[in-house]
């Protein structure tokens, strides 16, 4: 590209997008990539600072911003998300369902290491609504090296580098444990919280049975909720390590394997976590927190389970960085620090 006073660009052709910002107005382009200049944009280009314009010239070593964006974009695709027009050389993308953003976390990182230019996105491992912003890239300079985006193609090709899974569990289960409730002694408060969590992700509710403290009775009744065909088990209570909490035992005798019990998440720690042997339905254990905290460990993994994954240990292991909730007088979850 060339750089010219404005005066002398009539019959010219714009290399990029100028953008007229008026505050609380508009933040647009006024003139789009490859308008050819008239004598009546002068005083449209001046009146936005630009004295001076780039204009194009064609270079076989050189690619034009939108061109690079492309590129950009062409990694990071994949299925259940859309582009946006491109504008001033970046491109967004936009979920197509609502679903679970997984990233390639290392090639992200390889390819925005490379300088000039960038893919900034949402955090992984959490849910998206149809419509909502996935990501958006560009490159910096208005012309970059061919060779430069080259060598992003060679660190992002092998496969997209995001992912969105569509939530594909619909039905679920849940066994409220406690003799407290099971006897009527208490009113049962800690079904409808979590009723109305599933309700976030369309989850129907196709059983429900409560049990005393009897860890037998408790596994009697996620085998019914499992012949019922749930697709998830939710156990309400009796998750501590009081004598009288059993059950965790419940869900041992009834799964193949336990993933865990306890996690690095404040409200949350005594969650558990396992999966039956032959149809790998997931069954959880919620603490009490679930009931009363506004979000916990429970929010974290609901939406992965909700879009099929399997949890393993490791997952768990690195939720200690972001997994303390600081319980805002307003929650504003998942745009917070929680679970990141």
């Amino acid at each position: 590209m060339k750089l010219i006073r404005t005066e002398d660009a009539v019959g010219q052709v714009l290399c990029h997008d100028m953008t007229q910002i008026i505050r609380g107005v508009k933040k647009d382009a006024v003139f789009r990539k490859g308008h050819v200049i008239t004598q009546e944009d002068i005083p449209v280009l001046l009146s936005i600072g630009k004295e001076h314009i780039y204009i194009w010239e064609n270079d076989e070593t050189m690619l034009h911003e939108n061109d690079a964006a492309k590129i950009l974009y062409d990694l990071c695709k994949n299925d259940h998300m859309r582009p946006t027009e491109m504008k001033e050389g970046k491109i967004e993308l936009i979920a197509e369902c609502d679903g679970l953003l997984k990233l390639d976390r290392d090639r992200l990182n390889k390819i925005n290491a490379l300088g000039d230019m960038m893919i900034a996105c949402r955090h992984g491992d959490f849910p998206v609504r149809k419509g909502d912003k996935i990501a958006g890239m560009r490159v910096i300079p208005l012309v970059i090296e061919k060779e430069k985006m080259q060598k992003a193609i060679e660190a992002g090709a092998q496969t997209p580098v995001f992912e969105l899974k569509p939530f594909v569990k619909k039905t679920a289960a849940i066994v409220t444990t406690g003799s407290e409730v099971y006897y009527g002694r208490i009113q049962d408060t800690f079904t409808p919280v979590v009723e109305e969590k599933l309700s976030e992700y369309g989850i129907t509710v196709i059983g429900h049975e409560t049990s005393n403290d009897d860890p037998e009775k408790t596994a009697e009744a996620v085998r019914h909720m499992l012949e019922l065909g749930a697709e998830m088990v939710i156990c309400t209570g009796g998750m501590s390590v009081d004598p009288d909490d059993k059950t965790p035992a419940a869900i041992r005798s009834v799964t193949e394997s336990v993933v865990t019990y306890g996690a690095p998440v404040l409200p949350g720690a005594m969650f558990l976590l396992a999966y039956t042997k032959d149809t790998k339905v997931p069954v959880m254990g919620l603490p009490g927190c679930v009931m009363y905290a506004r979000r916990t460990i429970f929010d974290l993994v609901l939406p992965r389970v909700t879009a099929g994954e399997r949890l393993e240990k490791e997952d768990f292991a690195v939720m200690g960085e972001g997994g303390l909730c600081l319980s805002c007088p307003v929650c504003t979850f998942p745009n917070c620090g929680f679970g990141k």
